[in-house]
């Protein structure tokens, strides 16, 4: 009588894996000895951290709570705020040395001529005004300063607007006043916060 093979089995071959989809014996051990060492370090870990915390008493969490969220607002507050002045210093830094090209030069007649005359202040003032409102920044008061115009120069009007607002809409306004005034041109700007957690410059 002859044995018939069985369809369900298979020849072992020497050198050949197995079948099974699981992973080979060594690494499941060595994984498993990985997260029995994991939670044998966080089983001393938290109760050592709770004897700290209660040794230092309610005084010490105290300040150590105000100590993280000082760190939290430091993070969250300061940095975005200090990257933003940065941002801001290096616009005006280019602006002001941007280098003068043939063409500008041959283009300095006209551009003398297009410049606004004393006459016509009032209404650059008024343009500046308009700009502000539109960003949302209020101009409550502000001083301008009249230089004649020296030997080969022109004459300069300097404005200086103290401003209370968040930094974007200072931002804003700044953009479409450069943008609506041609002629002027941002020399300086002093950004002040009286509180860490302050919107407000």
């Amino acid at each position: 009588m002859t044995e018939q093979p069985d369809p369900t089995s298979r020849p072992i071959v020497p050198g050949q894996a197995p079948l099974s989809g699981s992973a080979p014996v060594p690494a499941r051990a060595a994984r498993t000895e990985m997260l029995a060492r994991a939670r044998t370090a966080l089983a001393r870990v938290v109760p050592q951290s709770q004897y700290q915390l209660a040794r230092i008493g309610p005084a010490g969490q105290m300040g150590l709570a105000a100590l993280v969220a000082a760190a939290v607002i430091a993070v969250s507050v300061l940095i975005p705020a200090r990257n933003a002045i940065h941002t801001l210093s290096a616009d005006i830094a280019q602006a002001q040395h941007q280098p003068h090209t043939a063409g500008t030069l041959h283009g300095i007649p006209g551009f003398v001529a297009a410049l606004p005359t004393r006459s016509q202040i009032p209404a650059v003032l008024g343009v500046v005004v308009e700009q502000a409102s539109k960003a949302g920044v209020t101009l409550d008061n502000g001083h301008y300063e009249f230089s004649p115009a020296k030997a080969g120069g022109v004459a300069r009007y300097e404005l200086e607007f103290p401003v209370k607002a968040s930094y974007p809409n200072i931002r804003d306004f700044i953009n479409r006043t450069l943008t609506a005034v041609p002629a002027a041109g941002l020399d300086k700007l002093h950004v002040e916060r009286k509180a860490v957690g302050d919107t407000v410059v």
